[in-house]
């Protein structure tokens, strides 16, 4: 039999562990000159001016709605196909969350359902919207934008499962996934199926300077160390003239986000060859695509997509849990992405039921998540199909 073949696999060369056992006998293992390097690594690669390095991606989203302020009763809308992280971040503050339904050919949150809920409600009811470019495939945020500043709103971009990945916008111009443009902030993940993997870890990036420092300050306890900045006074602090070097404040309450140095070298490693992972991944996109084009019981994605990063491939099935099943006991362990965020039991609880969101609820009741990593061979994609293509037979 084949040895198991998950859906998704991280990929640690020779390179990567000495990257970080070199940062293990370095100075310093958090707090040091590695987080500096693996975000200006980062921004450059996505094309922002600045990011932050935090502990995990729920850690970013967290992040994001505090620098936004998102408080009490206000209302945020986002997609129910996706990780449930990309709405309880706003629980997390406080806010209400509420769900859009998905475009059915997509998959992405539809712009036509967001701006429905925007048009029945009285302005300022809402505050900030947040996309996903789920398995992937770029969410077209600048028609988003175009929404967004219509009514007042922020944006958030969840890039979890698309680093590299792009639109094309109005003017024909090439729009990477987290790069400022559109968005307010967005935030990526650096667990081991992702991309980009550093064991646990996750990127902010914006194009504005005043959200920007205030992530720097909200990722460490809210405590800040800029003489400019200070609120008590130089006597208090112990100096003569000048704010010694010890001092620091802590101005609004924060958290402990932060990203280790061994993490961010491991990070900076495996970005060094992430356009050749997103490479390879729209080449496993199209052998599923070619095998599969055919099958009329499979909905699938059309075509390989431009801009696509690929982090999963999904199908749509006919007997899904027959499939699903079938799989397993030929050593192939596909994937569920996602039960729909509004039909957990948190959010039932609220309100939400069976009916609210039909094209999220039918898309869930067909989707399986075929492998899909950089290191999954030919050979392995073979056995996938064939055993896919028999069980159907």
């Amino acid at each position: 039999m084949m040895k198991p073949i998950p859906y998704g696999r991280q990929n640690i060369t020779q390179a990567d562990i000495e990257a970080v056992v070199e940062t293990l006998k370095s100075d310093f293992l958090t707090q040091g000159p590695k987080i500096k390097e693996f975000e200006e690594a980062f921004a450059s690669y996505v094309g922002s001016k600045y990011a932050v390095a935090v502990a995990n991606g729920t850690a970013a989203l967290h992040l994001c709605t505090l620098a936004l302020n998102v408080t009490n009763g206000e209302k945020v809308i986002t997609t129910p196909i996706t990780f449930a992280a990309s709405a309880n971040c706003v629980r997390y503050c406080g806010g209400e969350v509420v769900f859009g339904d998905i475009d059915p050919i997509t998959y992405l949150l539809d712009i036509n359902s967001v701006k429905n809920l925007l048009e029945s409600a009285p302005r300022g009811t809402y505050k900030g919207i947040i996309p996903v470019d789920f398995a992937g495939r770029a969410v077209n945020l600048e028609e988003f934008r175009n929404l967004a500043n219509e009514h007042g709103l922020w944006i958030i971009e969840d890039s979890c499962h698309a680093p590299g990945g792009f639109f094309i916008d109005s003017q024909g111009a090439e729009q990477r996934c987290g790069n400022g443009n559109y968005a307010d902030l967005a935030i990526f993940s650096f667990h081991p199926v992702k991309h980009i993997a550093c064991g646990e870890g996750g990127m902010i990036t914006t194009n504005d300077p005043g959200l920007y420092e205030r992530l720097l300050m909200l990722r460490t306890h809210g405590i800040i160390k800029s003489e400019n900045a200070y609120l008590n006074s130089i006597e208090f602090a112990g100096g003569t003239g000048n704010y010694p070097l010890w001092y620091m404040e802590m101005q609004e309450l924060g958290y402990n986000y932060r990203l280790t140095d061994f993490q961010a070298a491991l990070g900076l490693s495996q970005l060094m060859r992430a356009e050749e992972g997103i490479l390879r991944r729209r080449e496993i996109a199209e052998r599923y695509q070619n095998a599969f084009a055919e099958r009329t019981f499979i909905k699938g994605q059309s075509g390989v997509i431009e801009g696509h990063a690929y982090h999963l491939y999904v199908l749509e099935v006919e007997d899904r849990l027959g499939l699903y099943n079938y799989l397993r006991d030929q050593n192939i362990f596909a994937q569920i992405h996602y039960i729909p965020c509004h039909l957990m039991p948190y959010y039932r609880q609220m309100g939400w039921k069976e009916g609210d969101r039909p094209y999220s609820e039918n898309y869930y009741q067909r989707c399986l998540s075929l492998p899909m990593y950089p290191t999954l061979s030919n050979e392995e994609q073979d056995f996938v199909i064939k055993a896919v293509t028999e069980f159907y037979v």
